[in-house]
């Protein structure tokens, strides 16, 4: 495979909003000896993407940074140290863009040897794109810090999200009952991926009505959409409960936390970031985001389609709540 010397990406020179993204051309970069060079065929835009190129979110970001967190592509090239990938296989990475890795939304990006996975065989690349962040989010969430178990109880709120989905997908998968808040738009949709019962967030007695459908209390209350009401939700919880807090970032407002409800119920609480999951954490999800997609078992909402050069309305588009489902893109 020819590899040109200069190729085309979407890059920041210092964080801040989305007239900071430039899109031209950088030198391709060359895989070091546990690295992996890989050709892109598609990407996605996400929030933890925002907050990078905003300076929300810490971490180092030497410039020209390469913005993007997921790829989709082939191998171009490897470094000696990697045996585990033939130039032309179709992989995957959902960990780039933070911690000084330079991002996906480039011809090409240099993966870690470690942080790559095979793409199964007939699965489409922007399809792929589409879920890798949010089901890695998920497994992290539900199988690492909740224990999630078969037969448990799952209320998750913002079903309608990309996160949320990939939550009541993988919730499923294990065999949790999954109740969740949504939209009166998302209501279908979270019941095609798996969702028991969906429950207006508009309504004014939403946690009555999670109290009616669990009486027992809920096991694990994942909130996705930012809110993080913890007064309203920790009285519904069950003996042992465990919360999960992975958004709200930009909320305005702290919320407050009943102690009380918190120790007498023995309830733990989780926060956590993809950002900051370790080689082994991704690994494992990686295993059973592949079992999913190679049995079809893995759906997203894909809003837009847009070409590397529109990198800036993406994160315009994805901050202003524009699409309606995950934007792709793709060179």
């Amino acid at each position: 495979m020819a590899i040109p010397q200069t190729m085309h990406a979407a890059f920041i020179r210092a964080t801040g909003g989305s007239d900071q993204i430039e899109y031209g051309e950088l030198p391709t970069p060359r895989p070091g000896p546990t690295d992996v060079l890989v050709k892109m065929e598609a990407s996605e835009a996400n929030h933890v993407d925002l907050f990078v190129r905003s300076g929300a979110y810490k971490t180092h970001t030497p410039f020209p940074f390469v913005i993007g967190r997921d790829i989709v592509g082939t191998v171009a090239e490897k470094g000696p140290g990697v045996a585990r990938f033939a130039v032309g296989d179709r992989v995957w990475c959902n960990s780039l863009g933070h911690h000084g890795r330079q991002g996906a939304w480039s011809e090409y990006a240099v993966v870690p040897g470690d942080r790559l996975y095979p793409l199964p065989d007939g699965v489409d690349a922007k399809a792929a794109a589409a879920v890798l962040h949010g089901v890695g989010t998920a497994h992290i969430g539900l199988v690492r810090e909740a224990r999630l178990a078969a037969g448990e109880t799952l209320f998750i709120e913002g079903g309608g999200g990309a996160v949320g989905g990939a939550v009541i997908q993988m919730a499923r998968d294990i065999g949790a009952r999954v109740i969740t808040s949504a939209g009166p738009k998302d209501e279908d949709w979270c019941r095609s991926l798996g969702a028991e019962i969906v429950l207006d967030y508009h309504r004014k007695d939403l946690y009555e009505q999670v109290r009616a459908a669990v009486p027992e209390g809920v096991d694990v209350w994942w909130d996705a959409s930012g809110h993080n009401r913890f007064a309203e939700c920790l009285p519904l919880l069950a003996m042992h409960a465990r919360v999960l807090v992975m958004s709200g970032l930009k909320g305005s407002t702290p919320p407050t936390l009943p102690v009380g409800a918190l120790y007498t119920h023995e309830i733990t609480l989780h926060g956590f970031a993809i950002s900051n999951a370790s080689v082994s954490d991704l690994g494992a999800a990686a295993q059973t985001i592949n079992r999913l997609l190679a049995a079809g078992k893995l759906r997203a909402r894909i809003g837009a389609t847009l070409r590397l050069a529109e990198a800036a309305k993406a994160h315009q588009m994805l901050e202003s709540g524009q699409a309606r489902g995950r934007i792709v893109l793709v060179p």
